[in-house]
């Protein structure tokens, strides 16, 4: 796998995180992933953007991705840089959004043990996310591989062309 391990700092937000705090209505009159990447996570951090990496990690409580099912989220977020996001759960269509967009996402109940500016590694392959500041590691159900065929391509629509093209 491409993605096998993912290594990042990691930026803490709480439970119910919805796609409106992701990226907000009021940015929705483009879907062109560089511009909505400036307002990510805007109206729960409005210094969110300047302040993180690309690669950082996204860490939250449950049901991160509810409300709309819009797919700008998950590109918001893959767009700023986010290499993942943990919560121990997503909304569903968020989840199944996510991994079209080519955005990885683990599900890990003990995610609220793991603190912002901490560092972590995921190994997808082994299902482990490690701790890499406090040396903890957690074990979460791996990826199933045809989903990390998705991340690897980069998205749904990736994937579908590379299968066209026949790679």
């Amino acid at each position: 796998m491409e993605n096998a391990n993912i290594n990042g700092k990691v930026w803490k937000f709480g439970k119910d995180v919805d796609t409106d705090l992701i990226i907000a209505a009021r940015y929705l009159n483009t879907s062109v992933p560089s511009e909505l990447a400036k307002h990510v996570m805007e109206d729960a951090d409005p210094e969110f953007v300047g302040k993180m990496s690309v690669g950082d990690i996204i860490v939250a409580g449950d049901n991160f991705g509810c409300g709309s099912s819009r797919e700008h989220a998950p590109i918001a977020l893959k767009a700023a840089g986010i290499a993942a996001i943990i919560a121990p759960t997503f909304a569903r269509i968020f989840y199944r959004n996510s991994f079209n967009m080519g955005l990885p996402i683990f599900e890990l109940e003990e995610s609220t043990e793991i603190n912002e500016g901490d560092e972590v590694s995921v190994d997808m392959d082994a299902g482990t996310i490690t701790n890499k500041t406090t040396s903890k590691t957690y074990n979460f159900v791996p990826i199933p591989a045809f989903m990390q065929e998705l991340i690897d391509a980069g998205g749904l629509m990736n994937f579908a062309a590379n299968e066209v093209k026949g790679k």
